[in-house]
């Protein structure tokens, strides 16, 4: 059965495509997010973790991950909104693994 209680979660700045989870969150839970004044809900996809990110809208792979209202990473993978961002979808912008 799906969780269906409200969570709210964090948008730290209004540029932000990713929102902070404030406890762990089951799949099929519908957030609740405020940026600028208005209210959103979306349903998350899959286990998010307290404190982890998912995605407000879809992030292409390649595209920009935004949180403070400037770019933390880049996209690995296609990010649905809802899904988890972690380092499974998402390389840093400042830290690149070395090749060899």
């Amino acid at each position: 059965m799906r969780d269906t209680r409200r969570a709210h979660a964090l948008v730290i700045h209004p540029r932000d495509n990713v929102a902070v989870v404030l406890y762990d969150l089951a799949p099929g839970t519908e957030v609740e997010t405020v940026v600028r004044g208005r209210r959103s809900h979306i349903t998350v996809r899959e286990r998010i973790p307290a404190y982890h990110k998912f995605a407000l809208l879809r992030i292409r792979r390649g595209g920009r991950v935004v949180k403070y209202g400037e770019a933390i990473g880049e996209a690995t993978a296609n990010i649905c909104p809802g899904a988890h961002v972690h380092v499974h979808n998402v390389q840093s912008r400042r830290v690149r693994p070395r090749e060899g």
